[in-house]
């Protein structure tokens, strides 16, 4: 049996979040935000919810560090969340607003933390994704062999600015680091998602991520979708996307091969993460 991975989970406790997300998220939650989050984010919430409610076998759990628009969550604290869920694969946030020295931090949180990967916001933190100001940390990531996802496309909370989340600035990075895995989040939601798609085909280790798109309207957004199955991974965007069985579901009903499917669920994000594509038992 194939892997089922959610590569966008934010494991922010409620502390962490804004007011403004918080009320933002609560109508589609199935409690109050902070008894669902806080409840989830433990070890038997965690295997509760995320494996035997919503059959994932690994999340990819993201750090925050986007004071401006979102909360934070700071490495430490996501770590320490993700060593008592052995099934939460650690990735770093980096600001390079707020880190006098990212590319330390950043090796820091991988060589002495264990973090798997990194998680960029340009909206959010306030740059565009080819300034050469950031070029360093890329460069360390490369070395250091881990992914690299960058939020691409629109947001709605107050702060951000969506000039930053073009995908077209990626293609600068793919070029200039042409052994760094990039994952698009979000596949440029909104505005880009032609760019997005388009670039995932360009260059070998780019990859679309759809966390936070209706599952049902992918095939309207990427028409030629099975095209680029080898470069396309799932993502929820828990906890502002709950229901992630009915995503999950969703995806296996969209008209493309089986094949397909099981890329976009799970073998695309193993492959990237290093892991076995097959499970013995879920």
């Amino acid at each position: 049996m194939s892997l089922i991975i959610d590569f966008h989970v934010h494991a922010s406790l409620y502390y962490a979040w804004y007011p403004h997300l918080i009320e933002w998220m609560q109508p589609v939650l199935p409690t109050d935000a902070k008894t669902f989050i806080d409840g989830t984010l433990t070890p038997d919430g965690a295997r509760k919810f995320f494996k035997e409610e919503s059959g994932l076998d690994y999340c990819v759990a993201l750090a925050e560090q986007s004071p401006i628009t979102a909360g934070i969550m700071t490495n430490d604290a996501t770590i320490e969340l993700c060593r008592a869920i052995d099934f939460f694969i650690p990735f770093a946030s980096i600001n390079p607003h707020l880190v006098a020295e990212p590319v330390k931090e950043l090796e820091r949180c991988v060589l002495d933390l264990g973090f798997k990967g990194l998680k960029l916001l340009p909206p959010y933190q306030g740059f565009y994704p080819n300034e050469r100001t950031v070029y360093s940390l890329y460069a360390k990531a490369e070395e250091l062999g881990i992914p690299v996802m960058f939020h691409t496309g629109s947001s709605v909370f107050a702060g951000s600015r969506l000039k930053f989340g073009d995908p077209l600035f990626i293609d600068d990075v793919a070029v200039d680091f042409p052994d760094l895995v990039i994952v698009m989040s979000h596949s440029g939601r909104g505005f880009w998602y032609d760019a997005a798609f388009f670039l995932a085909g360009h260059h070998e280790n780019v990859y679309m991520e759809v966390a936070g798109l209706p599952p049902q309207s992918l095939p309207k957004y990427f028409p030629d979708l099975e095209q680029n199955a080898d470069k396309i991974i799932f993502g929820s965007d828990w906890p502002s996307i709950p229901h992630i069985k009915k995503n999950i579901e969703t995806i296996r009903k969209l008209p493309i091969s089986e094949s397909a499917k099981q890329k976009i669920l799970g073998d695309n994000a193993a492959r990237i993460l290093g892991l076995n594509t097959e499970v013995e038992q879920r």
